[in-house]
């Protein structure tokens, strides 16, 4: 009699529990912004603009019909789309050593205009799909880093395809980075602090980040600053697979530089983390390593074919314990940090000189 009642009284807690509702609501483990994604939230300027680089996009010439020469040309007269290069005349030229005897790579830099100590070296990759660009059109950048940051901002001359294919460009950025570490106190008074580059060059600086972890495992960067980066080489994100739109870049245009920088490579080639950093094993890395990943910035427009690429490789990071800021602006595209005076892109300057300025008061 007992053990009935007891079975009993059992049995009635057990449908009281079953019909009480839960007070805590399930929450996600991924927290993210869903405002950002909705195209009602696309301002008018950032519309205006995308409908500007689309028609540029359109009816500018393009690089693979003209000839990589004399596109590289017409864009030196302003002669493309694009406004003309300017070049600042406190920038200087200079030069560091190659892994390849009898070369040297060619670097920009830029100075704080005060003449105060510089607080560290900002390393910069240009973009332009590893094939467009120089480290000499990066000037304005370079002095923004330089003036509001305190910093030695220096822009890496790589080696560009069709005419030096993959690895070239990956090997003058790690040798680079690796010099840095190892001289740039010595010959610029100050150490290396950040990695940073836009689309190509983001994919560059990600990649000797993930080389000196290896290679440098004592040394710690202040961080990395990734806008819209191309992370993933095969181009079979959705976000790139799907995109057809000329905004400077889609899956056609990044085909082409595919086809000149990773000639003949397959996709389980350009899976290799040493050409497309999203298939880095990051966790393995840090376990295998020591150091924990830099903090890292990434930014990216909802209308940029390499929204995906951002979204992996900023989760990715997270994952493996490395601190990830993430921004995304509402209808922004690729490239559109580039465009000064449009407010997206005024604002996301200001989050990558606001992201400097915190790292560098930590590492202080």
């Amino acid at each position: 009699m007992i053990f009935s009642s007891y079975s009993y009284y059992l049995s009635r807690r057990l449908i009281i529990n079953l019909k009480t509702p839960f007070t805590m609501p399930i929450t996600s483990d991924f927290t993210i912004n869903t405002s950002k994604f909705r195209p009602e939230n696309v301002t008018e300027s950032t519309k205006k603009a995308a409908a500007l680089l689309e028609d540029i996009t359109t009816n500018g010439p393009r690089w693979w019909e003209v000839g990589i020469e004399r596109y590289r040309e017409m864009r030196e007269l302003g002669q493309t789309p694009l406004p003309k290069p300017a070049y600042l005349l406190e920038a200087l030229d200079g030069t560091i050593p190659s892994r390849d005897a009898g070369r040297e790579i060619p670097i920009r830099i830029y100075k704080p205009d005060n003449g105060q100590p510089s607080k560290g070296i900002f390393l910069h990759f240009h973009g332009g799909g590893f094939v467009l660009a120089t480290h000499k059109h990066s000037d304005s950048t370079l002095r923004e880093y330089a003036n509001k940051c305190q910093l030695t901002a220096i822009s890496v001359g790589y080696r560009l395809a069709p005419e030096h294919p993959y690895p070239a460009a990956v090997h003058d950025a790690i040798d680079a980075a690796e010099y840095m570490v190892d001289h740039a106190v010595e010959e610029y008074g100050a150490p290396l602090r950040f990695l940073g580059g836009e689309s190509a060059g983001a994919c560059l600086a990600t990649l000797s980040t993930l080389h000196l972890i290896r290679s440098r495992p004592s040394y710690k960067l202040s961080g990395i600053v990734l806008p819209y980066g191309l992370f993933d080489l095969t181009l079979g994100l959705p976000t790139v697979a799907a995109s057809t739109k000329p905004l400077m870049i889609n899956l056609a245009v990044l085909e082409r530089f595919n086809d000149a920088y990773v000639p003949g490579m397959s996709t389980v080639e350009r899976k290799i983390p040493s050409v497309s950093p999203l298939y880095e094993d990051l966790r393995a890395l840090v376990a295998a390593s020591g150091p924990s990943l830099p903090p890292a910035l990434f930014l990216c427009g909802t209308d940029d074919p390499l929204l995906d690429d951002t979204i992996l490789m900023s989760s990715k990071w997270s994952i493996a314990g490395g601190e990830v800021i993430v921004k995304i602006y509402p209808g922004a595209t690729h490239g559109f940090t580039a465009f000064p005076g449009l407010p997206v892109a005024d604002e996301a300057n200001e989050v990558t000189l606001e992201f400097l300025q915190e790292k560098l008061s930590d590492s202080a």
